[in-house]
């Protein structure tokens, strides 16, 4: 068995450099062999040379790929390509894993009983955590921070896992496809779930995913990602990721039929959440009901967008006739 593991980055050669001395770190059995093969998403950096200088410090550990079209789905898609393992691990570039990540994270896969894994994200610190920032409870935000952490025990999973600690059998992608290139960041677009998307495709045909507690990678939060700011900008590209994952063709004038219905449930939900942010006193439970709102803006604005599309790919379709 062999196991390739697959970081894409861009820009990120100091964070970088941490994430693969972790990686270089790794505790396998002698039996199973690894590698660790780095997608450079078209950096400017010292991207390439932090990478090669590992390339040279373990030269069967560690390779180096270019890929100049830039988004993550794309890194990601070929990364799978130029992986040589049957089994394939994914992790982040602002990640440090555990000394025995790899091994927890893939071991539950040799058998052919799970489609695949997901690990356990922490923090890599403990954050001073605003007055309206909940991480628990209800209202808990913990996953926009890329935290994922479903407790001490292992258990079928009933949601996907997250794209910077999971790992796939190589089949798996080649029965449901690869990332999606609609989704993912890239330039001019912070659109993500190209993970979880790929994740709920799993679930939803039928095939069976475990959590595992023990494979655990710790996640760096910026400063930056502790304002509101960078809150609602998730939650509405969030709200336009949920529209653009679902991706129905037009039926109605070139209009899909799911659009119409979105579009009327929306057109009541959003009052209704409005009225609730602004009736809300605490903070956490407020800024809660403030995000579904922005929410609810960017999935209007994607169904906008995509019915105009619609309609012009209807009209050239008439016109041609």
């Amino acid at each position: 068995m062999k196991i390739t593991v697959i970081l894409c980055t861009y820009n990120r050669c100091r964070k970088l450099g941490k994430a693969l001395e972790s990686l270089a770190a790794s505790i396998l059995p002698r039996s199973v062999a690894w590698e660790v093969l780095v997608v450079d998403n078209n950096s400017t950096d010292r991207t390439r040379e932090v990478v090669e200088d590992f390339a040279n410090r373990f030269p069967d550990k560690f390779r180096y790929l270019f890929e100049p079209r830039q988004g993550k789905s794309r890194a990601l898609n070929a990364g799978i390509r130029e992986a040589r393992g049957d089994l394939l691990a994914f992790v982040d570039d602002d990640v440090i894993v555990a000394p025995t990540w790899l091994q927890n994270l893939t071991a539950p896969l040799d058998g052919g009983v799970w489609a695949g894994v997901g690990g356990r994200v922490l923090l890599q610190e403990t954050i001073a955590e605003p007055s309206w920032l909940p991480l628990n409870g209800p209202f808990s935000l913990a996953g926009m921070l890329t935290v994922f952490d479903l407790g001490d025990d292992g258990f079928c999973l009933d949601v996907p896992p997250f794209g910077t600690n999971m790992a796939f059998p190589r089949p798996v992608f080649e029965k449901y496809g690869d990332f999606r290139t609609d989704m993912g960041p890239c330039p001019g677009s912070e659109i993500r779930n190209e993970d979880t998307e790929f994740g709920r495709r799993l679930l939803l045909a039928g095939e069976r995913l475990w959590y595992a507690p023990s494979a655990i990678v710790y996640h760096e939060v910026p400063e930056e990602r502790l304002k509101k700011g960078y809150f609602l900008r998730f939650w509405y590209d969030h709200g336009r990721a949920a529209v653009i994952e679902r991706g129905h063709r037009p039926d109605i004038l070139g209009i899909p039929r799911y659009y119409l219905t979105l579009s009327k449930l929306l057109a009541i939900t959003l009052p209704a959440q409005a009225i609730r942010w602004c009736i809300t006193f605490d903070p956490k439970q407020r800024f809660y009901f403030k995000g579904n709102v922005w929410s609810t803006i960017g999935q209007f604005v994607e169904l906008s967008r995509q019915c105009t599309e619609w309609k012009k790919r209807a009209s050239k379709t008439v016109t041609s006739e």
